[in-house]
């Protein structure tokens, strides 16, 4: 459900003023650095799942919740406020001057996200591990309702404020709204569980103290980390290739449709790590993992390669026919992403579980790696459109961290047939 939200937001800014600057300045800047920031939080939810065992943990993981968000807030809103942002948006990515000062805006709008996603996260794991995953469902509809009140009030003034931002307000007053109501609706819905059931287990397991659960989630923390600083290295990349504006322009599209069918494979990680004890499990999540491989595929190849390529990112999503065509050809780059995505969640769920989380590490590192040296060769060069040998790129260095993780489960996967 939460694939839903970028292609929703990408065609209601794409009808307001100044739709280019806009999608731009959001798909371009605000959105990777905002994840950027967040990164070092984002593996709260696999850590809850597998650490949140009883009163004490939770308050423990509940403590390093708050202090991790609430410094990364300060830290986005220090980033937005300062002459840093011009470094980064100006120097590092070399973005346009019109993006710049639209993309500082949506940078300050965002500023309560970094925190809303810890507080999210860390809750969302809570329920995931007790088997309240639906509610996980329910709250991701919260999320949408709050996007879409936030987008269609927008869309309404649009008539009646005359403002070329009002796309990037659009879009960064709805995500933040988004998530700050995702996260109070999963508090909510935690409750009972902090209230009822954690006082009455008694772990069997040794105390998380500091030095255990760091040299568990520093390796975890790092992969979403280095795999998020590939997002600002794409706009850079892309800002020194052939058509930067209309590259970033349609990012949000694309990115939009890619991550609709992604978000399955991405939450594929922490059901492996909620179900790969119970007897059975790692087969059927295996076959599981191939077989949505396959239908996601498919399923993209079946609307990329027919005319309803046009009615999505023309009808649905907004984009003018140049971008449309642009934003059809870019998406075959990236056609390989979900099915991959699932591979390599199956493979760290595995080492999750292990805990072997350095080796999700190695992974992403690789990962990064051959995103920096793609995107290097693709600026020297300057063979094709941006978007498109960006894209490409990208596609190569999932394909090549699947690699090396599936590598590094080797014996976790001999380990599990055994077993069977």
């Amino acid at each position: 459900m939460m694939g839903i939200e970028l292609p929703f937001l990408s065609a209601i800014v794409a009808r307001l003023a100044n739709p280019e600057i806009n999608l731009g300045a959001y798909g371009g800047v605000v959105f990777p650095l905002s994840l950027l920031i967040e990164a070092p939080i984002i593996m709260l939810l696999t850590a809850s799942t597998k650490l949140t065992r009883d009163l004490s943990s939770y308050r423990k993981l509940w403590k390093f919740t708050i202090l991790s968000g609430g410094s990364l807030s300060a830290l986005h809103l220090l980033v937005a406020l300062t002459p840093i942002f011009d470094l980064i948006a100006g120097n590092l990515l070399g973005v346009e001057d019109d993006i710049i000062e639209t993309s500082r805006l949506g940078m300050i709008i965002m500023t309560p996200w970094t925190l809303a996603i810890a507080h999210r996260r860390f809750n969302q794991g809570i329920l995931i591990r007790f088997g309240q995953s639906k509610a996980v469902g329910w709250g991701t509809l919260v999320r949408l309702a709050a996007d879409a009140i936030v987008l269609f009030t927008c869309f309404g003034l649009a008539s009646t404020i005359e403002s070329n931002s009002l796309g990037i307000i659009a879009a960064t007053a709805a995500v933040s709204a988004g998530v700050i109501a995702e996260a109070a609706y999963a508090a909510w819905r935690v409750r009972p569980i902090i209230r009822n059931i954690l006082p009455n287990i008694k772990s069997t397991e040794p105390p998380i103290t500091r030095k255990g659960f760091l040299s568990f989630y520093i390796p975890l923390a790092l992969s979403p980390l280095l795999g998020l600083a590939a997002q600002p290295v794409l706009t850079a990349g892309i800002s020194r290739m052939p058509s930067p504006m209309e590259s970033l322009a349609i990012l949000p599209a694309v990115n939009g449709f890619t991550f609709l069918f992604r978000s399955v494979s991405l939450a594929f990680l922490e059901v492996v790590v909620s179900l790969i004890e119970r007897p059975g499990g790692y087969l059927a999540l295996r076959r599981f993992a191939w077989q949505a491989a396959i239908i996601v595929f498919g399923l993209q190849i079946t609307i990329v390669a027919t005319p309803l390529a046009g009615i999505w990112f023309g009808t649905i999503s907004g984009l003018n026919p140049t971008l449309g065509n642009l934003a059809t050809t870019t998406v075959w780059a990236a056609i390989t992403l979900a099915a991959t995505g699932f591979g390599s969640s199956f493979c760290q769920g595995l080492l999750v579980h292990s805990r072997k989380t350095r080796s999700i590490t190695e992974s992403v590192a690789l990962f990064f790696v051959v995103i920096v040296f793609g995107l290097t060769v693709g600026a020297i060069g300057d063979w094709m459109t941006g978007a498109i040998f960006a894209l490409m790129v990208y596609a190569v260095a999932q394909a090549a961290q699947f690699g090396w993780l599936f590598f590094r489960s080797h014996s976790d996967r001999q380990t599990h047939c055994k077993a069977k």
